[in-house]
């Protein structure tokens, strides 16, 4: 019976851990989304014309044309204007692969995840894209 009684608590106590690193990884992962929700990033053309803000989600909610945007054609804005979203959305996968590093760890398999979701919804910048030149 002494056996049984020592089988049963080493199953409650591997049980009972378990769970608290159930719950951890849940409070984490929620962490995770609140953070992610929360960021920003913002990309600039180099000659200082366009700017776009672009939410966690990638959710484009700000963008900037300086008046001098006119002096050039319109083929010319719409290229920075792509640019710089790639150059934001850039900025963006930076930031959520920090935040995911800070929460969840970048080798976790919720973290890998999260940064490879990012990452492959961003087109590689060109050196180009990254001073606002096309």
């Amino acid at each position: 019976m002494l056996g049984d009684e020592r089988d049963l608590d080493e199953a409650e106590r591997w049980v009972d851990s378990w769970e608290t690193q159930i719950e951890e990884r849940l409070r984490r992962a929620r962490e995770l989304s609140q953070r992610v929700s929360e960021l920003t990033a913002t990309g600039r053309s180099g000659d200082g014309l366009v700017e776009v803000t672009v939410t966690g989600s990638g959710t484009i909610t700000g963008l900037w044309l300086d008046e001098g945007i006119r002096r050039q054609p319109a083929d010319r804005t719409s290229e920075q204007i792509l640019a710089v979203i790639r150059q934001a959305m850039a900025e963006l996968a930076t930031r959520v692969a920090r935040v995911t590093e800070e929460t969840v760890g970048a080798d976790s398999d919720t973290g890998r995840a999260v940064i490879s979701s990012y990452a492959h919804r961003v087109p590689p910048v060109a050196e180009d894209d990254r001073d606002g030149r096309r």
